[in-house]
């Protein structure tokens, strides 16, 4: 026989509903089925967006960044970046950085 799901004891949450759905789609589907729907939800949202809104988010993610770390977690990342950029470039790309920089007091 069918449960009466005018009970309210019976019936599962939107949450509950969600989490399920959430679970059952990521046991279905592979990484490049989440690469996917992500590369098209961000082009979406940039035909609809303009630069200022962009400007918006990343402002006010830096200021939440910046509320929840400490100077130590800054210095790690600017490590982290400068080793990687020291990998990823040679000589020349200092240089002409480092001649720029100079410049731009001019």
């Amino acid at each position: 026989m069918a449960k009466n799901n005018n009970n309210n004891n019976d019936k599962m949450s939107r949450e509950e509903r969600g989490r399920m759905g959430g679970e059952a789609t990521s046991r279905n589907h592979d990484k490049e089925f989440y690469q996917e729907i992500g590369q098209k939800g961000g082009e979406a949202t940039a035909e609809s967006h303009d630069k200022e809104f962009y400007q918006e988010i990343g402002e006010k993610g830096g200021e939440a960044t910046a509320e929840s770390h400490d100077k130590e977690f800054y210095q790690e990342i600017g490590r982290k970046g400068g080793e990687a950029t020291s990998e990823n470039h040679d000589r020349d790309f200092y240089e002409e950085i480092g001649r720029k920089g100079g410049n731009s007091n001019d």
